[in-house]
């Protein structure tokens, strides 16, 4: 590919036409013939780098202000011009993909995971993007980011493509949101599943995080949106009072355009009956999910895909079918006591899930969880008195360190703790899942929560094998 190729012609004065490498704004990984996007973040500024960067053969580099460089592409945003740079690259896949995104703080992973299953078992193949892994329709890659970078995510929606997607559900979070990962796209639908304490590391304050999310529908033709969340009713109230998308509010709580109602927990999972309002019909859902909080999220899943173009009927009928989700209140050992896998990993997951969990539990609820590194340091002690609350045991270990001593990190977690829970620690995972283990009794219950589906432990600048699934298996067979 050559550089003239991804630039329109009024984009080339002053830029002569070369082979091209990546796009990448990663000083690090920049080879002979790649362009580099200059971006100003809260450490670096990759204008800084732009001299280095030709002297090392980039072909061009991207900037929003005029350096006295050759080879520099100057526009008004970066991130923006990022985004539009790797689409051209990858043909702008998007264009012929239908796109659903699901935002809010949980929820997501779910979301877009059941949306796959109800388009796939209605014989539309559906790529998906999120936390659990980006499935290209043949292949599945591990994710690292819930949303990838610009260059990265474009070339998921090409290969997904030409692997034959009609769709793709994707997962839109808050940092790729406000970072212009996916800029000029219009998506079929938008899910808002609800919003909590996470991300002020970035965002600062909740209305800025608020904000972030909101971003999303300006780009969506229709929203399903949560009103039981207090955050999704004033979402619901500003985007009704600007028009011009279609809203679909859901609710557990009052009749709305869907609603679910007499809903029926179990061990293994949930039941409901949805009321579809559009269709003056209601259907019976059972699925193999606990949690009162998967009726939310299989239920704004539904309404998404009704809105992308299927009926109410085939939707429902392929809901009934949904197996369940990889590190969602995954059972992964059920004997004499019970394993349980969640990637809550937030105060407001943690509540959920175990909320679900603990009405079940005829033996201890055994906890195992952590508290995220160089992640919102504010919601620790709020952790620790979520799982006080539920956990006969509590094993407080660390969970991605990254850079800071996990020590500390464990102790911030516990200073929130409050009541009769007996409280251990350690900081390794390792020894935490182990010591658990060893004190499960009949009929306890074992919940290890924080890293779902994740199969790897960031410390430092790291990323370490370490499956639960695989910890699991080899210690209780």
């Amino acid at each position: 590919m050559r550089l003239y190729d991804i630039l329109k012609e009024n984009e080339r004065a002053g830029i002569s036409d070369r082979e091209i490498g990546k796009i990448t704004d990663d000083t690090r990984k920049v080879e002979a013939g790649d362009v580099f996007v200059a971006i100003t973040g809260r450490n670096f500024d990759g204008h800084s780098a732009c001299r280095d960067m030709l002297d090392k053969g980039a072909s061009a580099v991207v900037v929003d202000h005029g350096l006295g460089l050759p080879q520099q592409i100057i526009t008004d945003d970066t991130r923006k011009t990022f985004s539009i740079l790797s689409s051209r690259y990858y043909r702008e896949p998007t264009k012929k993909l239908k796109l659903i995104a699901a935002t809010g703080t949980n929820g997501k992973t779910t979301s877009v995971n059941i949306i796959k299953h109800i388009l796939n078992e209605n014989g539309h193949k559906c790529g998906c993007i999120g936390t659990a892994g980006y499935d290209v329709c043949g292949k599945t890659y591990e994710a690292h980011l819930t949303t990838p970078y610009q260059f990265d995510l474009y070339g998921y929606f090409r290969e997904m493509l030409d692997n034959g997607a009609e769709y793709c559900a994707m997962e839109a979070s808050s940092q790729a949101l406000s970072q212009s990962r996916f800029v000029g796209e219009t998506f079929e639908c938008g899910i808002f599943t609800n919003l909590t304490q996470d991300h002020l590391d970035w965002h600062g304050t909740m209305e800025n995080y608020y904000q972030a999310k909101k971003s999303l529908f300006s780009s969506c033709k229709s929203a399903v949106i949560n009103i039981d969340d207090p955050w999704g009713k004033r979402l619901y109230d500003e985007l009704s009072a600007q028009g011009g998308i279609k809203l679909i509010a859901i609710s557990e709580k009052e009749m709305t355009d869907v609603s679910a109602c007499s809903i029926t927990p179990r061990s293994g999972g949930i039941s409901y009956t949805l009321a579809d309002k559009a269709s003056q019909k209601a259907f019976r859902i059972s699925i193999p999910m606990p949690g009162k909080f998967n009726v939310m999220n299989s239920m704004g899943a539904a309404a998404a895909c009704v809105s992308a173009g299927l009926t109410i009927e085939q939707t429902v009928f392929a809901l009934n079918t949904v197996k369940g989700v990889c590190g969602r209140a995954e059972v992964l050992y059920d004997s004499d006591y019970t394993v349980i896998c969640d990637y809550a990993h937030t105060e407001d997951g943690l509540e959920k899930t175990l909320s679900a969990i603990k009405p079940f539990v005829k033996g201890r609820l055994i906890v195992v969880f952590g508290a995220a590194g160089e992640r919102d340091a504010g919601k620790r002690p709020a952790m620790g008195k979520c799982v006080s609350g539920f956990a006969d045991i509590a094993v407080v270990t660390s969970d991605n360190p990254r850079h800071e001593d996990q020590q500390s990190i464990i102790d911030q977690v516990i200073s929130g703790f409050e009541g009769s829970c007996e409280i251990h620690s350690f900081t390794d995972r390792l020894e935490a899942i182990k010591y658990a283990v060893s004190l499960a009794k009949k009929d306890d219950v074992i919940a290890l929560c924080g890293k779902g589906h994740e199969e790897y432990q960031a410390v430092g600048d790291e990323y370490l094998h370490f499956s639960e699934h695989e910890i699991i298996k080899e210690l209780c067979g």
